[in-house]
């Protein structure tokens, strides 16, 4: 699944509030719009539009990961991502985070979900059920996270979404992180043997063809004087 920035962030927007603020859920429009420029919690801040937030979420609707409820004095927003990716509440926090915040410890995840509501109640009881959930995210022929590895400085892999554009770079990270253990090695061409062995067939096609032998000249053969 390709989806950009600005449908990661309308989604990853509209899994937030449902789970830490569902008195306000679905969201209106401006709603909306707050939450993708929300300053906290959000890497990068950004400033969209109106107009770019509601572009968003007519792709996002279109690709069958959101809805719009047209009722009384404002339209209101809602996700269904959890029923089109087949993901429980655990799943989608975690997702949700990435969504928002980029590639991620296990523990800078487990820290910033706390608010979400989970299948434990509130965040993750440990390190261990957030390895848990981004090994079920990460496992199967489509994955939705992968590990990257570890940032410089870092002493923890970082996990991150495989759903799109999040950060600059981060897709290839992780499309590469998901595929190399299937992927067959990179054919490095010709060894030197097999390149110097072509060369000679090239040079003895073109002394037959200019009349030249090999071996020794004919001037050269023959008992010395």
């Amino acid at each position: 699944m390709e989806l950009t920035a600005e449908e990661l962030r309308v989604l990853g927007c509209l899994i937030e509030k449902q789970a830490t603020t569902p008195e306000q859920y679905p969201l209106s429009t401006n709603a909306l719009v707050n939450a993708c420029n929300q300053k906290s919690n959000r890497e990068p801040v950004t400033e969209f539009s109106e107009r770019t937030v509601m572009d968003a979420m007519l792709l996002v609707r279109q690709k069958g990961l959101a809805r719009m409820n047209s009722s009384g004095r404002a339209d209101k927003h809602r996700h269904i991502l959890d029923v089109a990716l087949g993901l429980d509440r655990d799943q989608l926090a975690v997702l949700a985070v990435m969504m928002l915040r980029g590639p991620q410890s296990a523990g800078e995840l487990k820290l910033r979900t706390e608010r979400y509501a989970t299948s434990q109640g509130f965040g993750f009881e440990s390190i261990g059920s957030i390895d848990a959930v981004l090994a079920q995210l990460a496992d199967g022929a489509d994955p939705l996270a992968a590990n990257i590895g570890r940032a410089s400085g870092q002493s923890q892999d970082r996990w991150a979404h495989a759903l799109g554009d999040g950060a600059p770079g981060q897709h290839d990270d992780v499309r590469n992180s998901a595929t190399d253990r299937a992927a067959p090695p990179a054919d490095s061409g010709p060894s030197l043997a097999q390149r110097v062995a072509g060369l000679e067939a090239r040079l003895a096609v073109l002394e037959t063809e200019l009349g030249v032998s090999a071996g020794p000249s004919p001037e050269t053969v023959g008992d010395p004087d």
